[in-house]
């Protein structure tokens, strides 16, 4: 795809004192649309991708704070043998807390077990998923480039550790279009304890036109605030308001064409509009059979919450959306994976809490036949380090971690690569966040070489300079 120019964002009105009126004029005509529009949600053109995908929709199983892969998906026998004692490949400047961490080896305690014909390990945290082994890519040689949680976030979702950067979505929808007119086409669904560290940035569009950027729907009540149309207003009434706001922000829009929030904006109202009764249609589960508002958790305090999102996430990609960001844990500390102080107690309420639900997705898809079309990804920002942090927690490790994918065509009951003994460095077929967004962007019929955004003069992509598919994971 040919590179494209980046928008420029002209100066001040010259006629200040009309721009105001104007803004406050349209804020009191578009009523319920005003939070919405500011998000500036997708165009809902449908682009071609470089060859035909594999997968036409992601869902991105996002668990912030770093879970550990030795106590989840990398089993590592030597912990034991060195248990409380110094592993030799430890390295006191990897520690991101170094009073407190330290460089005894920490057993996991949790027992594993190989699962399915292909003999995937996977820990007794996962009784429900455990079923799906033969479902899953296994990617044990992750490595990363920071360890603390925002650039780390940033890094994971952008490809860069700095801010600014558009987000994996937003380069989906720069180069695939959106493919549902009635919705947008990156959505992002929290944890019900709110947003990780970097917020916004997580889902950002960066430097690429306003209307890529993801838009989060709430955990709970109305997916959108302010979406719902105002009482006493009708259908007709509405489309003459909204009408009319097309005519004046286009004109606008043609004397200033280099502001693309402007454009994102006229977009967003329309958008906004259809979505009135598409958005509660989709996010309505109620709608569901009772069998599956039940094998995804609903009825279960524990995992509703989470369960929730999964079963919104098959429905919107069910609809048309291409990219789904599901987190688990919000805000900071004890509420995400971060387990600093109490690795079982920790690791213990997050796979309580998703285990179930992911399970149910996967078999959800698979009966539906969605399976095949939609890449399932799960993993977070970095994985946890072998050894101690005080006496029962796990510090942050970016230098070996697993990451799974399942379906949109990625080789089922698979592992790849392999970290060192201990689980603490990517050892063997190591795979960068770069090769897998390399991978991720080729699964979807996307070069990641080729698909570039003229931006201050350079052509940026989401891998940098840097990048392989790893032709491995692909079946």
């Amino acid at each position: 795809m040919p590179s494209q120019t980046s928008p420029s964002f002209g100066s001040t009105p010259a006629s200040l004192s009309m721009s105001i009126d104007r803004r406050t004029f349209l804020q009191s005509l578009g009523g319920g649309f005003g939070a919405l529009a500011a998000n500036a949600l997708f165009a809902t053109e449908d682009k071609q991708p470089h060859f035909t995908p594999k997968a036409e929709s992601v869902i991105f199983l996002f668990m912030y704070g770093g879970p550990s892969q030795v106590d989840t998906f990398d089993p590592k026998p030597a912990l034991n043998k060195w248990a409380n004692k110094a592993i030799p490949v430890y390295r006191k400047e990897d520690g991101f807390f170094q009073g407190e961490t330290k460089p005894t080896a920490m057993p996991s305690p949790w027992s594993f077990k190989k699962y399915g014909q292909s003999g995937i390990d996977i820990s007794e945290l996962y009784p429900n998923l455990c079923q799906h082994a033969d479902k899953l890519c296994v990617i044990r040689s992750m490595h990363a480039d920071s360890n603390n949680h925002g650039p780390a976030l940033s890094q994971m979702n952008s490809g860069f550790i700095l801010p600014g950067f558009p987000t994996m979505g937003s380069w989906l929808g720069y180069g695939l279009g959106n493919a549902s007119q009635d919705l947008p086409g990156y959505v992002v669904l929290l944890d019900k304890n709110g947003a990780p560290v970097n917020g916004a940035i997580n889902w950002s569009n960066g430097f690429m036109p306003a209307r890529y950027q993801g838009i989060p729907f709430r955990a709970t009540g109305t997916p959108i605030a302010n979406l719902s149309r105002p009482k006493g207003v009708s259908v007709e009434d509405q489309r003459a308001r909204l009408d009319f706001l097309k005519e004046q922000n286009q004109n606008y829009a043609d004397l200033h064409p280099g502001d693309s929030a402007l454009e994102a904006r006229i977009e967003a109202y329309e958008l906004a509009f259809r979505m009135q009764a598409a958005a509660p249609e989709v996010t309505d589960l109620s709608l569901e059979t009772e069998f599956t508002q039940k094998s995804y958790g609903l009825e279960n305090d524990m995992t509703k919450n989470f369960g929730r999102n999964c079963l919104l996430a098959r429905r919107l990609v069910e609809r048309g959306v291409r990219f789904v960001q599901v987190y688990s844990g919000g805000n900071t500390g004890p509420s995400a994976w971060d387990a600093h102080k109490d690795l079982k107690g920790n690791h213990s309420r997050q796979t309580a809490q998703t285990d179930q639900p992911i399970a149910a997705l996967l078999s959800d898809l698979e009966a539906r036949g969605m399976l095949d079309k939609t890449l399932v990804i799960w993993g977070g920002e970095f994985g946890r380090l072998p050894t101690h942090q005080g006496s029962k927690g796990r510090d942050h490790n970016p230098f070996g971690f697993t990451y799974w994918m399942a379906g949109g065509g990625v080789k089922p009951g698979y592992i790849h690569g392999a970290s060192d003994e201990f689980g603490y460095h990517a050892a063997e077929n190591k795979v960068h966040v770069h090769d897998l967004h390399a991978t991720i962007l080729f699964l979807l019929g996307l070069y990641h070489e080729r698909l570039t955004y003229r931006h201050l003069g350079r052509d940026y992509r989401i891998t940098d300079v840097h990048g392989k598919i790893v032709n491995e994971l692909i079946a």
